[in-house]
């Protein structure tokens, strides 16, 4: 498989603090690539500079074959990244329909119409459903957002990343106030995609992060102290005593 996303010695500090350390890691085109570590590890201040959200001090960036270290996300999005966040975002007083159609909207290239609604478009509907449909939010389409569960919510993010038909898709812990319930559901839904898109997974549920992953890197006071197979990694004694404790047994 070839390297989707590649990070070189990515460096942030915020005053006296060291954010990321000298972190390197590569995602493969196809794989589900997890990052873990406990709170305070670093990973939102990754995710950030993945995102464009944050510039690095020091380092590179390379997606989809282009340098994007210093790129907006816009122009990363263009590239086909595309992002689901740890609180929801969308538009709650439109249906899950209209949400979908609003990003294949956006990603077609049409303009947004404001004298016409984007979901009266058929072709519009059409592609938003099928994009529902793989999520499992079918019957749910012409429910406002608003009115749905957060389970939900989260399904409607990734179906709205999916219809930009993204390269990888980065999932910022998509489990994040979840019950058993809806987190197994979640783990159901992006096992359908596995092999099919890349994902860069962050996620603190660790049973999602062993029911998804190819691999996992371990993120701990900003330094990547393993990268591997999930059963290497729950095998690793420095990843044991850094993070996992208990849970790895």
């Amino acid at each position: 498989m070839s390297v989707l996303l590649e990070i070189q010695d990515l460096q942030k500090s915020f005053g006296g603090v060291k954010a990321t350390k000298h972190v390197s890691l590569d995602v493969l085109e196809g794989e589900v690539h997890a990052i873990i570590g406990p709170n305070g590890a670093g990973k939102t201040t990754l995710i950030s500079q993945l995102c464009g959200e944050q510039m690095p001090d020091a380092g590179l960036i390379r997606f989809a074959g282009k340098t994007i270290t210093r790129a907006p996300f816009p122009a990363r999005a263009r590239l086909g990244m595309a992002r689901s966040f740890q609180i929801t975002s969308v538009f709650q007083d439109m249906t899950l329909l209209e949400n979908v159609a609003l990003s294949v909207q956006a990603h077609d290239g049409h303009s947004f119409r404001f004298w016409k609604r984007a979901d009266s478009e058929t072709a519009l509907n059409e592609k938003a459903m099928t994009f529902l449909t793989e999520v499992g939010l079918a019957d749910k389409a012409h429910v406002l957002s608003r009115e749905v569960s957060h389970g939900e919510h989260r399904q409607l993010e990734i179906a709205m990343a999916l219809a930009t038909e993204p390269k990888m898709l980065l999932l910022d812990e998509p489990m994040a106030g979840m019950g058993s319930e809806e987190s197994a559901r979640m783990v159901d839904i992006l096992k359908k995609f596995k092999g099919e898109k890349t994902m860069l997974l962050v996620e603190h549920d660790m049973d999602a992060v062993f029911a998804l992953a190819d691999r996992i890197s371990v993120l701990v006071y900003g330094e990547v102290i393993a990268t591997d197979k999930p059963e290497a990694i729950r095998d690793n004694e420095a990843v044991k005593r850094a993070y996992l404790g208990e849970e790895a047994d």
